[in-house]
């Protein structure tokens, strides 16, 4: 899974950076409420690294 969330860790993490601040001068400058979002997207980042590392597995084993 690290291998899959390495390759996309810098653009992930920008734009992660982009929508937390966004959504803090958006949302009415709340901290809680920029932090929820941050969490959420750190916490898909990862899922979505889990997901892409077990779907290439599946596509390799069928490139046999």
């Amino acid at each position: 899974m690290w291998e899959q969330y390495k390759k996309t860790l810098a653009k992930t993490q920008a734009v992660i950076a982009v929508v937390t601040i966004g959504t803090y001068f958006y949302m009415g400058q709340v901290a809680m409420r920029s932090a929820v979002f941050f969490l959420v997207m750190q916490v898909g980042a990862v899922i979505g690294a889990m997901w892409g590392t077990r779907l290439k597995r599946k596509v390799d084993r069928q490139a046999w």
